[in-house]
Formats: structure tokens, C-alpha cells, sequence
């Protein structure tokens, strides 16, 4: 089995049986979640599929099991199933144990606009590197949604994300060179600040930004039972 799909399964194995807990009953949220797990990633597939096609970034066959669908790895379709279930069940978890963690209206209100204006201004001195560009407008238009529809998730969100990114960043790491010879995925330096996080380029912390934000918002917008009510409003 391929180094990218054992990082696949890994990443979903735990909070997939973990569903199941009492406290927990994701299960009963299934339909919502993957109807949410689904239309994020349609976007997210179209620009993955372009920069791979354009050179922006790519795979390194070592470590995948050879199956292509539309120029990506199979691995790489299931990224977009497997992190965001085990993110959003990471959330839930969080908020379960701790219900009452949430930032002030006042708080969450100045994050947003700091991060607003951080997305805009590295936008707009960088247009000339693809994937920079598209990474700050994937994140303005998921934080302006949000902020719109739901802010109350905001709330939340901006606490949970920083525990979301310990494991996002331990994934990311190895597909990007950490801990082992070569890397999984690779990318175009030409077409980011060529910053990095360790392996990891500093887009990246935008990128699962807006990939779980999405995920969340919209599970929560599908979700009727009373596993996620709780932990929206």
C-alpha cells in the first residue's frame, strides 16, 4: 500500500470508529457531513487538478499506488474525504469536552478583520504566484461566507483550528519531505512565497484554513440533529 493512502487511512481511522461513541454519534450526522465533504470538493478538485496539469505542484509516483482519476492520484481524492471528516469530528470532540470554549463576539470580530486584511494584502502583493493568489482567495471568499451565514462558528472555530493543525501539519509534513527521502507531493517555488514551515510551504496553513472552515460551515448548514446544534450556535 502506498505511503500517501496509509496516511489517508490513518488520518480517518480514529475519528471514524470513534463516531460511533455515545457522546459523540457523528454517525447520525453522516448524510450532512458528506453532502459537505462533497461540495468542497468540487472547488478544491478543479484547482488541484489545474495547478497539476499547469506544473504548479505534483506527486511523486514512489509513494502512490499508481491509480490516476482526472491527473490526480486516487490518494489525493481521498485527502479531501479523509481530512476534513477527521477535522470536523476533531471540533465536534473538542467541543464536547469543553462546551463553553469560544472567543468573545468581540474577539472573533478583530480576528476576522486581521486575517481579512493579511489574505487581501498577501493577495494583492502577489498575484504574480499562482498558487499564493489562490490560496488568499479561497480563504477571503470561505471567511466572508462564514461571516455572513454563520459567525457564531467563528467563534469556536479560530480555537479548535489551532488544535486541528498539529495533526494537519504532522500529514502535511510527510507528504512534503519530513521523515523521509524525496517527498510525496511537490511543489513549483515559483508559484508560492517560498516560505516554508519546515517542509511545509506557509500556504499550506491558508489552504487547510479554508478546507475545514468550508467543511464545517456547510455541515453544520446540512445538519437538522441535535449532534451538531449544540456545537454551532
Amino acid at each position: 500500500m502506498s505511503l500517501y493512502l496509509w496516511l489517508d487511512l490513518l488520518s480517518i481511522s480514529v475519528p471514524f470508529l470513534v463516531s460511533f461513541h455515545p457522546r459523540i454519534k457523528l454517525y447520525k450526522s453522516w448524510r450532512a457531513l458528506f453532502l459537505a465533504l462533497l461540495i468542497t470538493l468540487v472547488p478544491f478538485i478543479i484547482w488541484d487538478v489545474y495547478f497539476t496539469v499547469q506544473g504548479y505542484w505534483g506527486f511523486n509516483e514512489t509513494y502512490l499506488s499508481g491509480i490516476y482519476l482526472l491527473h490526480l492520484p486516487i490518494e489525493e481524492w481521498l485527502f479531501f474525504i479523509c481530512i476534513p471528516y477527521a477535522c470536523v469530528f476533531t471540533h465536534l470532540s473538542i467541543l464536547e469536552i469543553n462546551p463553553n470554549l469560544s472567543l468573545s463576539e468581540k474577539v472573533s470580530n478583530r480576528i476576522t478583520i486581521l486575517l481579512f486584511t493579511i489574505f487581501v494584502l498577501v493577495l494583492l502583493f502577489n498575484t504574480d504566484k499562482a498558487y499564493t493568489a489562490v490560496d488568499m482567495i479561497f480563504a477571503i471568499i470561505t471567511l466572508a461566507l462564514v461571516k455572513k451565514f454563520n459567525p457564531k462558528l467563528l467563534q469556536s472555530f479560530y480555537l479548535t483550528f489551532l488544535f486541528m493543525l498539529i495533526p494537519f501539519f504532522i500529514v502535511n509534513g510527510i507528504l512534503t519531505g519530513t521523515g523521509i527521502e524525496g517527498n510525496v507531493v511537490w511543489y513549483n517555488n515559483e508559484e508560492n512565497l517560498g516560505i516554508r514551515l519546515g517542509t511545509i510551504p506557509i500556504e499550506d496553513s491558508a489552504y487547510a484554513f479554508s478546507l475545514i472552515l468550508l467543511n464545517l460551515w456547510l455541515f453544520f448548514k446540512f445538519d437538522s440533529g441535535n449532534t451538531s446544534k449544540a456545537r454551532s450556535k
